[in-house]
């Protein structure tokens, strides 16, 4: 019997994606409404197709770790975002952490299906608008590094998968200051002012998605 597990804390949310999955051929649907609960379930069921929202409970963009988690794991099982996000760079973000596919919520039955039977083949899944931006914020992204020193990507780098400057210094063998004054060049480099900017940029400097 097919399984599904899905992880999103709005009661509506789970009663809707439960009838589209059920009328999707789906024996089992199982429910988490946090990412712990979610993950526990996970190890228990083994479930065939994850979906799951990344804003749980309030905890920022906690799938995107929970993603991450899951993929430790497991490599094969497909993982649907089903998100409120429609900004490319979330979406980016989350096929970078693992997920198989990027679904907005204001998306209709009709495309939630597809995307959940292209997931299930073990294909990526993403709107053809939602990826023409995603691929447009690689382009744009690759053209402002291109003059970076390697120091300088590395950090870059870093500071995408959410590191400190603390941790970025012990990454890279190098004092908190040489960190802080390789963030100064690459804010003037790229252009911003502040450190959500340049955390921004180098979640983009990773972005790119191929339209399906």
């Amino acid at each position: 019997m097919s399984s599904a597990l899905v992880i999103d804390d709005h009661p509506i949310v789970l009663e809707g994606c439960r009838r589209v999955l059920l009328d999707a051929g789906f024996g089992e649907v199982l429910e988490a409404g946090t990412a712990l609960a979610g993950f526990q379930l996970y190890r228990r069921a083994k479930p065939e197709l994850i979906i799951l929202d990344l804003a749980i409970r309030g905890a920022g963009l906690a799938g995107l770790s929970l993603i991450k988690r899951l993929r430790v794991h497991d490599d094969h099982t497909p993982i649907l975002v089903f998100s409120m996000h429609g900004d490319p760079v979330i979406a980016s973000r989350a096929l970078k952490a693992g997920a198989t596919g990027f679904l907005a919520k204001d998306t209709g039955p009709r495309t939630f299906l597809e995307a959940i039977e292209k997931v299930r083949r073990g294909q990526p899944y993403i709107a053809h608008d939602m990826a023409v931006q995603v691929a447009l914020l690689g382009s744009r992204a690759r053209a402002e590094r291109s003059d970076l020193t390697a120091r300088e990507l590395q950090t870059l780098a870093l500071l995408g998968e959410g590191k400190s400057y603390a941790q970025i210094a012990d990454a890279l063998g190098v004092s908190y200051k040489t960190v802080a004054n390789t963030c100064s060049s690459l804010k003037e480099k790229l252009k911003v002012t502040t450190l959500q900017d340049l955390v921004r940029k180098a979640v983009l400097s990773g972005a790119g998605f191929e339209a399906r």
